[in-house]
């Protein structure tokens, strides 16, 4: 059986705001040489309308062109984006060059417990995030040597590349006049740059160890290698950046925030309940909202249209200007050649004088 193409089978929010950028607008239309489904590419659109990254009539934002110039997922160039400013760029693009390569841990089968205990000392209570941070920093402050990775069963090739990304991300960061900020032990700020990148991927505590989805509704539940796994407490609300299928729905790389920041980088799926609410108010208020949603999808149409009304209308007007312009080519044309039909019909009437030599006399022919 042949291989399905990957085109088909993976998310392509990086592509869809990539063709976006160059200028493509009807992506369901676009001419790809292996098709994905239409809803993959609805889902993408999605996606990038919940980040920020396109409006509500799919054309590119402002955000959004600062994340195209990224060759990342969607969410983490929106991390970077919002690194530039709460000014926390340095641990940002630890972080981000950590999640862009396989995991650093290693845990020999004959030698588990003592690579846990190593595990565990790096550990931030409230973030995998932060504390894939801190392995980075501490493998800094020890010279980026392979021999200290391996003594605290860190894959040292797994951390070269991290080092190698993070240049590489840094780079770019200077091309787009981005300024290399940190916050220093500020790492609330971190987290709330973590916060704006995966908002949709967040979920709320349901039991212990388990938590259930916000936007979908779905288990998932903490991972016994999380750093917020066997805490004598679970924050109530957390966003993971990814979903692993096992036995059960294990979040990946779990970090704990505060519900304010949800309803505050998500405020079209998230809002805080406060006392003394007026539920009908609120049903109200979202459906106007909905209503201002659909006139603008409409005013968009109708613009489009006209444009496209336009158009034709130039392209007739041209059209039928050349016509004319062929048909007063023409006929000037017709009019040189009747003058010069004229003129050799009069040269032919005019008398000629012949000489007859044989009797020396003139005839006039005419």
């Amino acid at each position: 059986s042949m291989t399905v193409p990957e085109i088909q089978r993976t998310n392509l929010a990086n592509v869809v705001l990539l063709l976006k950028s160059i200028g493509i607008k009807n992506l369901l239309e676009f001419e790809f040489m292996d098709p994905p489904p239409q809803d993959t590419i609805l889902n993408s659109m999605y996606q990038l309308w919940m980040l920020g990254a396109l409006d509500n009539l799919g054309e590119l934002t402002a955000l959004g062109t600062k994340m195209v110039q990224f060759p990342l997922d969607p969410p983490l160039s929106k991390m970077l984006v919002m690194a530039d400013e709460s000014q926390c760029v340095q641990e940002i693009l630890v972080v981000t060059a950590m999640l862009s390569v396989p995991s650093i841990f290693f845990r020999p089968k004959d030698r588990a417990e003592e690579a846990d205990a190593a595990r565990e000392k790096f550990f931030v209570p409230e973030s995998d995030h932060l504390t894939l941070l801190n392995v980075y920093q501490q493998w800094k402050k020890n010279g980026y040597q392979s021999g200290w990775a391996s003594e605290h069963y860190l894959h040292a090739k797994s951390l070269k590349k991290v080092r190698e990304v993070r240049a590489q991300l840094e780079d770019i960061c200077k091309q787009q006049s981005m300024l290399l900020t940190s916050c220093g032990q500020e790492w609330d700020i971190v987290r709330r740059c973590i916060c704006a990148g995966y908002f949709h991927n967040a979920s709320k505590l349901r039991g212990i160890g388990e938590y259930v989805n916000l936007l979908y509704k779905l288990p998932c539940h903490l991972h016994p290698t999380s750093a917020l796994y066997g805490l004598g407490f679970t924050p109530d609300y957390v966003v993971y950046h990814e979903v692993c299928y096992t036995t059960k729905e294990y979040m990946q790389q779990v970090t704990a925030v505060d519900p304010h920041w949800l309803a505050e980088m998500g405020p079209m799926f998230f809002s805080i309940k406060e006392r003394g609410t007026d539920l009908a108010a609120q049903r109200r208020q979202d459906a106007e909202d909905q209503k201002a949603m659909e006139w603008t999808m409409q005013l968009k149409q109708d613009l489009e249209k006209k444009e496209q009304l336009e158009a034709n209308e130039r392209f007739t007007a041209q059209k039928f200007k050349l016509a004319s312009t062929g048909v007063r080519k023409a006929a000037a044309k017709k009019v040189a050649l009747q003058d010069r039909s004229d003129d050799s019909e009069s040269s032919d009437r005019r008398p000629k004088r012949i000489q007859n030599k044989s009797k020396g006399k003139r005839m006039i022919v005419v």
